[in-house]
């Protein structure tokens, strides 16, 4: 029997979760649920978010793709209630608190949850435990991009004067080389990303202002090195249209005699949302299966053995891949 799965929003992420469901044979798509009038869509699987109740029973796992700052603190909660869900929550520091309310859901209504699921926090977490846990003695680094970043992006849209922009997250070399010479450097946060933002704007509107805004807005631009490039409409379009993004997560440390080791996971990604999506639906995967063995609350990437991911058997994952 396949998997049917929901869809819960309709962007990027939710786009890119319709796709990957192609390319799993035992995963059918049921319904996308958008607040917008599905009628709007040229889907047949579209359907407004306050129908959602109506497919109770008819639905194994929800996708849910709305965003980490109102979306997703709401959504699962309240969709907990009714499905099996999983999110890509991503603000890191609420993760504990997000955990607790949804695992409370779950527990109560007897759904099975899993948060915060993606490439960081996701694949990224797991290769941070896996580096701690065989290298207790060293340090942990993780560098993002080069790539877009959606939030940032967004924070120079709304300048006033602005028309339109995308920010791309730069890893410094210079560090990234340090770090995997062994030298288990100190790095503060300048020191480890550069910013590059590629901005369009009004016909009248003061560049130099909108520099000096984008350069000292605080928790997105202060605490960096930032370089503001100001582009036409057509030259965004046609050369920055793109979400690629991708990282490193890089373990060093020593043994107890003395002998340098290095572990190291990379990402190098042509669209995020894609690459993400694909992400959400193994573990939905995973889901299913615990789920159907009496499992609830909430759960998190530590919590899920890997053979869950995996559409093939136990032993054939033990002939081919061990």
């Amino acid at each position: 029997m396949s998997i049917k799965i929901g869809i819960v929003g309709y962007g990027n992420l939710g786009k890119g979760a319709e796709l990957a469901i192609k390319q799993n044979e035992d995963m059918e798509l049921v319904a996308i649920f958008t607040r917008r009038d599905p009628s709007t869509f040229n889907n047949s699987k579209m359907a407004n978010i306050n129908e959602i109740e109506s497919y109770k029973g008819k639905i194994d796992v929800m996708i849910l793709c709305g965003g980490s700052a109102t979306d997703l603190p709401q959504q699962t909660p309240e969709i907990a209630k009714t499905f099996n869900t999983i999110n890509s929550f991503d603000t890191h520091a609420d993760i504990p608190h997000h955990f607790e309310i949804v695992d409370k859901v779950g527990k109560k209504h007897e759904t099975l949850n899993l948060i915060s699921t993606g490439w960081d926090p996701g694949l990224f977490s797991i290769h941070r435990i896996l580096g701690e846990s065989m290298l207790p003695v060293g340090n942990t680094y993780t560098f993002w991009g080069e790539g877009v970043s959606q939030g940032h992006s967004d924070a120079i849209r709304r300048i006033e004067g602005v028309v339109d922009g995308k920010q791309y997250t730069v890893p410094i070399e210079s560090a990234l080389n340090k770090v995997r010479a062994g030298e288990n450097p100190e790095l503060s946060t300048r020191e480890k990303h550069l910013r590059k933002c590629y901005v369009v704007v009004e016909g009248s509107a003061d560049k130099a202002a909108i520099e000096s805004k984008i350069k000292n807005m605080p928790n997105y631009f202060d605490e960096y090195d930032t370089e503001v490039n100001f582009i036409s409409q057509k030259e965004l379009d046609e050369n920055h249209s793109g979400m690629p993004h991708g990282g490193y997560v890089i373990r060093t440390g020593k043994s107890e005699n003395g002998m340098k080791q290095r572990m190291e996971f990379v990402l190098k990604l042509e669209s995020n949302p894609d690459f993400t999506s694909s992400i959400l639906l193994a573990y939905a995967r995973a889901i299913k299966r615990m789920s159907d063995n009496g499992q609830t609350g909430c759960l998190t990437v530590f919590d899920v053995p890997l053979a869950m991911l995996s559409p093939k058997s136990n032993a054939l994952l033990r002939k081919e891949l061990l």
